[in-house]
């Protein structure tokens, strides 16, 4: 209904996405590149969620976080990257009103997921760190479960929330979206309305999807170093430091490129510069996030190697 709302407010059925634009040549190889980011991203987090779900040694709140994550970054690849790809063989397409509305409800609630996400994961170093003793009886799986269950539930509201506020855009003849998605400040930017009120709430969202799970995860880490510090061996530092370093690496990257697209995007990149960093949180962190858990976890490698060792004794 309330898609069939927004239709009814529009002149426009439908926009084109410019995605990149360039030469045939150029466009072949982008479109080569992103289709084998995309299949590996896929089979990558599909196998930290297979080894995360089927091995024993795996079966701890951190493991169930970043079985999360990779069913986040799962669905966000699967949202962006196939019309992105479609786009780039003609040089250019269309996506119907509805679509472009549907593409905007899953990436605001599969990156507002990721936040909380990223934000329980630093609070269960702060607790794993600081609190070690009391660690199993307050991350408990019931608990872990109900966080996800609620942080999802929240995403998926608050992604209702913005399309509720983008329904009162009118767009009248301009349809070509210079971009490689439908997004928010592109919708924004294409609208014919007075856009000055919908700003403001956005921006409220994304104070409450950012800041806060970004304080929280600082509040957190600054507990954890000083814990950390307090160590008297080196090879407890080193250990402490080594469970959160991938996260935080993480972090980090995801944040990066998020806050530098959306805090300031009157007065910051250009449009080619956009496009890249929405590149980076929505193509390649999905794909260097299993990568980053996988290739620096020794539990991890462990249960792939037993998984390769079953398989080989059933063949």
């Amino acid at each position: 209904m309330l898609l069939l709302q927004v239709d009814n407010l529009t002149n426009v059925k439908e926009f084109f996405l410019l995605g990149f634009q360039g030469s045939l040549r150029l466009r072949i190889v982008l479109f080569c590149l992103f289709f084998v980011v995309f299949w590996v991203t896929v089979c990558g987090n599909l196998l930290t969620i297979t080894l995360v779900s089927t091995s024993k040694n795996l079966n701890t709140p951190m493991y169930f976080f970043i079985s999360q994550l990779s069913i986040s970054d799962i669905m966000l690849t699967s949202d962006i990257t196939p019309k992105m790809l479609q786009i780039l063989l003609n040089h250019g397409g269309t996506i119907t009103l509805i679509g472009c509305m549907t593409q905007v409800y899953f990436f605001c609630a599969i990156e507002t997921s990721e936040c909380f996400l990223l934000t329980v994961m630093s609070y269960d170093r702060y607790v794993a760190i600081c609190n070690p003793l009391r660690y199993s009886s307050i991350m408990t799986s019931t608990y872990c479960v109900t966080l996800v269950v609620f942080f999802w539930s929240v995403s998926f509201f608050m992604a209702f929330m913005d399309i509720l506020t983008l329904s009162r855009l009118h767009f009248c003849e301009l349809n070509v979206i210079d971009h490689l998605f439908c997004d928010i400040l592109p919708l924004l930017k294409l609208s014919c309305s007075d856009t000055h009120g919908i700003e403001l709430e956005v921006i409220v969202l994304c104070t409450i999807v950012l800041f806060i799970p970004i304080t929280i995860i600082v509040i957190s880490y600054i507990n954890i170093i000083v814990t950390i510090l307090q160590f008297q061996s080196n090879i407890s530092r080193q250990k402490a430091f080594s469970t959160c370093s991938a996260h935080l690496t993480v972090v980090i990257m995801f944040y990066s490129t998020l806050l530098t697209v959306y805090l300031f995007p009157k007065g910051g990149p250009s449009l080619n510069l956009s496009k890249i960093l929405s590149l980076l949180y929505t193509v390649f962190t999905p794909l260097i996030n299993p990568m980053i858990y996988s290739l620096r976890n020794k539990e991890i490698k462990k249960s792939l190697q037993e998984m390769i060792d079953k398989c080989k004794t059933i063949l």
